[in-house]
C-alpha cells in the first residue's frame, strides 16, 4: 500500500465501508479495488496494516481549560463504594462478602462538554443574534436545563446526533505552522490564519480539500498543551480568522479543527461590526460545522501526512453541547 494508486484505494474503500456503503459498488468501481478483494475481510486487513496516529493529549487536572469553564476533576471514591458506584481497590475488598478475593476502582468526573484533548462542538452549542442553525429559537432549544433540545424544540443540534458519515471520513491536513515558519515552530501569539493563507498552505503542501471534509489546522500550539499549559489558555493564541473560517465554508468543509484551545484566533474578537468569537457563530450557527479544538497534530504533521483517513467518535450523550474524543488518523 505504498504508492499513490493504493492509498487512495484504501481512503475510498476504508472510509466507504465503514461509513456503510454498498460492497458490490465498492467492488465494481475499478480493477484496482476488486483486485485488492476490499471484503470483509479485506477492510479489516487493510486497517490493520495502516498507521495510526493518535490525536489525543492526556487529559488531567493539570490540562489547560478555557475560563469560562469549569475545571475538570476526577476522583476515586472509596465511600460506600457499592451505593455509590465510585471506589478504589483498597476500599472494595471483602464488599461482597467474598473473603477478599474482588476488589474494584471506579471513578467520578467532571468536566465541560465542550473541552477535552481533543473536544468537539454540537451544533447546538453556539447561537447567533439569539438564532440556532437552522434557524432554531437558541433560547427555547436550552429552556429545559437537561441539554440541548430537551425542551423539543432544536433537538437534532444536540451531540447525540453528530452525523453517523462523519464518524469516518477524509481528513486533511493543513500544516500553517511548517508553511508560514518553515520549521515545526509553533505560529505567534495573535497570528490570524487568513483564507489566502489557508489556501497558499494547501498548495504548498500538494493537498486538495474536497466538499464534506474534516479539515485540521496546526498551529503548533499543540507543543504548548503540556509543556506550556497557562500560556496556552491565555489570553492571546494563534488560530482561524474570519477570512480563514470563511474559506472552509467556501471549500464545503463539514467538520474543522486544530492545536488551539479555541480553534479561532485570540483574543477571539473583531471590531466591524464587534463581535465576540464570530468564527464560532460563522461555522457552527451559520453553517451548521462542527468545530473540534485541542487536538495533538505533531506526530502526524511531523510524518508528513495530509491526507488520512479520520476517526471522530463523539460519545452519543442527549441533549449534550459537545464531548471529548479519542480521535486518531489511519495512513497506508
Amino acid at each position: 500500500m505504498g504508492n499513490d494508486k493504493s492509498r487512495r484505494s484504501f481512503f475510498r474503500n476504508a472510509a466507504g465501508l465503514a461509513a456503510g456503503a454498498g460492497l458490490a459498488e465498492l467492488l465494481a468501481a475499478s480493477p484496482v479495488q476488486a483486485a485488492e478483494g476490499f471484503t470483509r475481510s479485506g477492510l479489516i486487513n487493510a486497517v490493520k496494516r495502516a498507521r495510526i496516529f493518535d490525536l489525543s493529549h492526556t487529559w488531567d487536572e493539570n490540562s489547560p481549560i478555557a475560563g469560562v469553564n469549569p475545571p475538570y476533576r476526577m476522583t476515586l471514591d472509596p465511600a460506600d463504594p457499592v451505593l455509590k458506584g465510585a471506589a478504589n481497590h483498597a476500599s472494595t475488598r471483602g464488599s461482597f462478602g467474598d473473603g477478599g478475593q474482588l476488589s474494584f476502582a471506579g471513578d467520578v468526573q467532571h468536566w465541560s462538554g465542550q473541552h477535552g484533548a481533543p473536544s468537539i462542538d454540537a451544533i447546538g452549542h453556539i447561537g447567533h443574534d439569539g438564532v440556532l442553525f437552522g434557524g432554531v429559537d437558541a433560547a427555547a432549544s436550552t429552556s429545559d436545563l437537561r441539554g440541548i433540545g430537551r425542551s423539543g424544540v432544536g433537538t437534532h443540534l444536540d451531540i447525540a446526533h453528530y452525523p453517523k458519515e462523519l464518524l469516518v471520513n477524509r481528513g486533511v491536513l493543513l500544516d500553517v505552522a511548517r508553511f508560514i515558519n518553515r520549521s515545526d515552530a509553533p505560529l505567534s501569539p495573535e497570528f490570524n490564519i487568513t483564507g489566502e493563507i489557508l489556501a497558499d498552505t494547501a498548495r504548498a503542501q500538494h493537498v486538495k480539500l474536497r466538499r464534506a471534509d474534516t479539515v485540521l489546522i496546526r498551529t503548533g500550539w499543540g507543543q504548548y498543551f503540556s509543556g506550556n499549559p497557562d500560556f496556552y489558555k491565555g489570553e492571546k493564541a494563534a488560530g482561524v480568522g474570519v477570512t480563514g473560517a470563511q474559506f472552509l465554508v467556501d471549500q464545503g468543509a463539514k467538520v474543522v479543527g486544530n492545536d488551539t484551545l479555541t480553534f479561532e484566533v485570540r483574543p477571539p474578537v473583531v471590531f466591524s461590526p464587534f463581535q465576540v468569537f464570530p468564527v464560532h457563530m460563522l461555522l457552527i450557527a451559520d453553517h451548521g460545522i462542527h468545530i473540534i479544538e485541542n487536538y495533538f497534530l505533531e506526530e502526524i504533521a511531523a510524518a508528513g501526512e495530509h491526507e488520512f483517513l479520520l476517526v471522530v467518535p463523539p460519545l452519543k450523550i442527549r441533549g449534550g453541547t459537545g464531548s471529548a474524543l479519542r480521535s486518531f488518523a489511519l495512513v497506508p
